[in-house]
């Protein structure tokens, strides 16, 4: 491989393909302590993320099916890109994602090439992990509510799932784009961004 391909030593170092579900959570202080129960520790303590969806005015990328998102955690910032969902019992699709060195200048510089920020929506995330390290799972406290997130190979995600007492029927394929628009249905209140109020 030619050394201007070779990947960036700060590039994320994970599977090129994502595999998650999220589940709705009715008890947050209920899950954590099941999760507790099935030997999982806090690896990342809660956080602060926002992110941002970037697309064409025309839905280029969304008529792909890809997303083009920039996402900022405390200091640090990462760009990533998902390519079209592959059909099956979780969400599955081609991801690529590297930190950058500011999210500011990669938006001045995706806003050149033509791109628009399209959806803001924020959550605060805490990522807990076991002895058995094939995946990640993380609570996510979000505008619409709580969830929890299952990320690894899909055998792992039913197993991890029925440790702490779900099973496929709860699985939601869902992005957060498309849940929050569903929300905002639901309350019959317009889509504006998945934000929390004093961040609006």
């Amino acid at each position: 491989m030619a050394a201007w391909l070779a990947p960036a030593a700060h590039d994320c170092m994970k599977s090129e393909t994502e595999t998650e579900v999220k589940i709705r959570l009715s008890n947050r202080a209920a899950i954590l302590e099941t999760l507790k129960r099935a030997g999982l520790t806090v690896s990342v303590p809660r956080q602060f993320e926002s992110n941002t969806l970037y697309d064409t005015n025309g839905g280029a990328l969304r008529n792909e099916g890809m997303l083009l998102r920039l996402r900022q955690v405390r200091n640090e910032s990462v760009i990533t890109w998902k390519g079209p969902n592959q059909s099956g019992p979780h969400k599955s699709r081609p991801e690529l994602e590297t930190s950058i060195g500011s999210v500011e200048t990669l938006h001045r510089i995706l806003v050149q090439l033509g791109y628009r920020p399209m959806f803001r929506y924020e959550k605060y995330r805490t990522e807990f992990s076991g002895k058995d390290a094939s995946g990640v799972v993380t609570v996510d406290e979000t505008p619409i509510g709580d969830f929890l997130e299952l990320e690894g190979p899909g055998e792992w995600i039913d197993r991890i799932a029925s440790e702490l007492g779900f099973g496929r029927k709860d699985y939601i394929l869902d992005s957060y784009a498309t849940l929050y628009v569903a929300d905002c249905e639901r309350r019959g209140v317009e889509p504006a961004h998945m934000v929390f109020a004093s961040h609006s």
